[in-house]
Parts: C-alpha cells; sequence; structure tokens
C-alpha cells in the first residue's frame, strides 16, 4: 500500500478518517525486523484501574450496534464481576452479538458461575485452554495463557490494558482492602481498535476451536502495528511555530530519526515522508503469541530504552528481565539517563517478589532508582520514555509474559498521552519507597536466593518448551 499524501496544513487533524487514509506501510527493512504497519487518526484516553475503565466500557456496551467481544484472564464472580456480566447481557438482549473468552486458569473455578450468568442469555462464553478435569493440567502447552486483557465494540472503539474483570480493592490471594490497586488501561478508538476486535475474535475462535476437540490451533491472531509512529501535528507546529518554541518539537522529531527510523541509510527519506504523513494520534497493537511474533512486546521495549535520551519510567508487576532487558536499562543509565522502576511494596506473590529483588544489587549499581509501591498492590504494566513513547498492557517484564503468555499491548507515540501517564505515574512514585540498598542479604544467603530464583525461572522455561536463553 502507497502513503497517501499529507492532508492540507489548513486540514482539520480531528477529522475522520477511513482506514486507508489512516494506514501507512514502510519500506521493507527502513525500521529492521519491525512490522512495517504504522497507524494515526486515534482518540486515545487513559484509564486508571477498574473504577476508570468499568464505567467506560459499559457506556461503549450502551453504544454497541452490531458485536462485542471480550478477551479476559480473570473474570471474577465478584460484584463488578457482576455488574459487567449484567451490562454484557443485556446488550446481547437487544441483538447485539456478544462473545466472551476467559483464560482457563485465570478464571479457574469461577466458570461455573460465569455460565450460570449467561445461560440462555445470547452471550456466546469460551473457556481458553479449560482446566476443568484433572488431565488437562498434562496436556502440552497448558503453561501457556491467553492473558490479554481486550475489549473491542463494534471495531470502533477498543480498551486494551492490564486490567481484569475484578473488582480494584478485591484480591483473589489476599481478599479485600480499602485502597484500589494500581493499574492501567487505555481506550482506543481509531484503526487500531479494529485490530483489537480481530485479535479478541482470534481468541475467542481459538478457544472454540480448541472446545470441539481439534488439535490444531488456527493461526488467526492479528499481527501487530509497529511499535512507534510519528506525528503530522508535530510536523505542522515545526513549520509555524518561532524557533524560540520550537524546541520540543525539534528533540521529538530528532527523536523519530534517531530512534525510530534509525542510521542513515536507503529507505530512510521514505520512512521519514510516510511517518510525517501519518496524522495524529499514532497508535499500535503489539501482540505476543507463539507463532510469529513471540518476543515482539520485548523488542518494541528494549528498541525505545536503547534510544532514550532523556527518561524511562516503568511500572511493572512482576519483574524479571533476560539479559538483553537489562543491559539495556543499565547502558541508558550509564549514557546519563534517568531511569526509574516502579515495583510490588506489597507482594502477592512471594517468588515473584524474590524474583525481582534478586536483581536490585545489579540495577542500583547501574544507577538505575528503585521505588516500591507500597500503598497497595500494584499490578500495572506500563512505561513511558522521554515524553513521547508510551506503552499501556497486559504484558509484564518477566519470562511468563515474555515469552510464554499470550500478551497485547498499545504502543502510543503523543506528547499528551504520555504527559498524561507521566503525571500519574509520578504521583505513584511519590507515594511509594525508594530501595537504596539491595533486599537480599550479601553472603550465601544472597546467592542461595538467586541461585533458586535462577533455577526456578530456567525449569519453568524448559517445561514450558522455550528454546535459547533468556
Amino acid at each position: 500500500m502507497q502513503a497517501v499524501p499529507p492532508p492540507p496544513d489548513d486540514a482539520d487533524p480531528a477529522a475522520p478518517l477511513s482506514r486507508a487514509a489512516a494506514t501507512v506501510r514502510l519500506p521493507q527493512g527502513a525500521l529492521g525486523r519491525r512490522s512495517s504497519r504504522f497507524q494515526g487518526g486515534h482518540r486515545v484516553r487513559l484509564l486508571s484501574g477498574g473504577d476508570e475503565l468499568f464505567p467506560a466500557m459499559e457506556q461503549a456496551l450502551a453504544a454497541a450496534r452490531a458485536e462485542v467481544w471480550l478477551a479476559t484472564y480473570i473474570f471474577c464472580d465478584d460484584p463488578a464481576g457482576r455488574r459487567m456480566a449484567d451490562a454484557l447481557v443485556a446488550t446481547a438482549a437487544r441483538g447485539v452479538q456478544v462473545s466472551v473468552v476467559v483464560d482457563g486458569f485465570g478464571s479457574n473455578g469461577r466458570i461455573a458461575v460465569l455460565r450460570h450468568w449467561f445461560a440462555g442469555s445470547g452471550v456466546r462464553l469460551e473457556v481458553f485452554r479449560p482446566l476443568e478435569r484433572w488431565w488437562a493440567w498434562l496436556q502440552p502447552g497448558q503453561l501457556r495463557r491467553m492473558h490479554q486483557k481486550l475489549f473491542a465494540v463494534d471495531g470502533a472503539q477498543a480498551f486494551v490494558g492490564g486490567i481484569n474483570v475484578i473488582d480494584d480493592r478485591f484480591d483473589i490471594q489476599h481478599g479485600w482492602s480499602e485502597t484500589p490497586r494500581l493499574d492501567f488501561a487505555i481506550g482506543v478508538e481509531g484503526p487500531v481498535a479494529q485490530d483489537v476486535q480481530h485479535l479478541a475474535q482470534a481468541l475467542w475462535t481459538r478457544a472454540a476451536v480448541g472446545r470441539r476437540g481439534w488439535r490444531e490451533e488456527t493461526l488467526l491472531l492479528a499481527r501487530s502495528a509497529a511499535p512507534v509512529q510519528s506525528t503530522l501535528q508535530l510536523v505542522r507546529e515545526l513549520r509555524t511555530r518561532p524557533p524560540a518554541e520550537g524546541g520540543r518539537v525539534q528533540r521529538t522529531l530528532g527523536w523519530l530519526r534517531d530512534v525510530v527510523i534509525g542510521p542513515r541509510g536507503a529507505g530512510r527519506t521514505q520512512a521519514l515522508r510516510a511517518l510525517a504523513e501519518l496524522p495524529p494520534v499514532r497508535a499500535a497493537l503489539v501482540v505476543r503469541d507463539n507463532f510469529t511474533q513471540r518476543r515482539a512486546i520485548e523488542r518494541a521495549y528494549v528498541e525505545a530504552i536503547v534510544g532514550a535520551r532523556e527518561r524511562i519510567d516503568i511500572a511493572c508487576s512482576y519483574f524479571y528481565p533476560g539479559r538483553l532487558f537489562r543491559r539495556a536499562l543499565c547502558r541508558a543509565a550509564a549514557r546519563g539517563v534517568r531511569v526509574r522502576l516502579l515495583m510490588q511494596g506489597r507482594i502477592d506473590y512471594r517468588i515473584a517478589g524474590l524474583a525481582a529483588r534478586v536483581l536490585y544489587d545489579e540495577l542500583l549499581a547501574s544507577g538505575i532508582a528503585i521505588h516500591e509501591y507500597t500503598p497497595a498492590f500494584l499490578h500495572a504494566k506500563v512505561a513511558a520514555i522521554d515524553g513521547h513513547w508510551v506503552t499501556v498492557g497486559s504484558s509484564n517484564i518477566d519470562p511468563l509474559s515474555l515469552l510464554q503468555n499470550l500478551e497485547a499491548n498499545v504502543v502510543v507515540l503523543d506528547p499528551e498521552v504520555a504527559a498524561e501517564l507521566q503525571v500519574r505515574l509520578d504521583a505513584a512514585f511519590d507515594a511509594s519507597v525508594q530501595v537504596t540498598s539491595p533486599r537480599l542479604r550479601p553472603g550465601l544467603r544472597g546467592w542461595v536466593s538467586r541461585g533458586l530464583v535462577a533455577g526456578m525461572a530456567h525449569l519453568y522455561l524448559r517445561l514450558a518448551g522455550i528454546a535459547g536463553r533468556y
């Protein structure tokens, strides 16, 4: 597909765009191994927790006309889950096709309740790799779970993030608390919403195929768009603003040239032109699957970290990255980038907390600031880099998410979205406790802890069928 000509300078950047006009394919190899599909023309909103997400989903359900697709790791049978189930049933009663797929492990123990809630309602419920019979635990691939949280309505609006269908103040392991967990989702209207719908539909179909006894898993997962996009609005500002006011724009365009496009070479000029022609806001769906995009999310993170010039803020509930990821973070800190990590201060799974803490000495020695979030449980999986690059999604930074589970993140290149996330992250960092020394004792006990975590990670990856080093 050829790049469409840019709209005239007086065109309304908020005007509706056709899918064809909002999609650009870059020259092969212009961005290395990344997918070549970039999309613009989105409206994006950042949502904190179910307190903000669930009302937005209910509004979308009330406006649904044709089809609704929901894929979630956990669909809890608490009051928040019941309210969402009632909204889905009411939508199906209006003649809208409503399809829901839940993960068999994440929602284990609640599937019978869900089937009761949806019985006779027209809501089509499927379970991804169910574990209702004991021998299901022995089947190959059961360690690879559907961890995405996707919601799409009529291919026009979608929500992606780390928030399950569960009350913010309820934890399956620890019960109720007064303070809501820290988590995020992103609402998208525009071309990426259709990609989210295709992905949710593929997951539902895959679960339905598995239920019918077919061993082949259909390759229907939507291909992700490239992790970063340009911004036409900033290009326009560069042409119209006085030089003294254009510093931010110049830095952004320089970041695009150096990070998104890469070194000078064949295709650079054409790639820059295609990026500049994309209308704002730029968004991409980055999918990790076990077929063709096994390391797509990790690569998106690492590429953005390698190109960072000023600051990197990452909030992640489960953090045990591989050597490539850690090296990128440490080298960024070494070249003067402010790198901050927000980790769990209230641990929900002890082995996950231990896994993160065995890395503290290495990270602190490299100049990386580590904060532990203590007001509530931390479930966020977000990052903000250089005031331009943002990711919100389901993927943690650990072997399960980066190499095993089915995951989905939305990546946005937009200063306003980045600024909004930065404000919320700054508040979370201010409410956290900064770590100034390793949490594990030095000496034999520390080495035993490190060996335990590394051994368990290695064993898990071997059992899950991963080849190669992590």
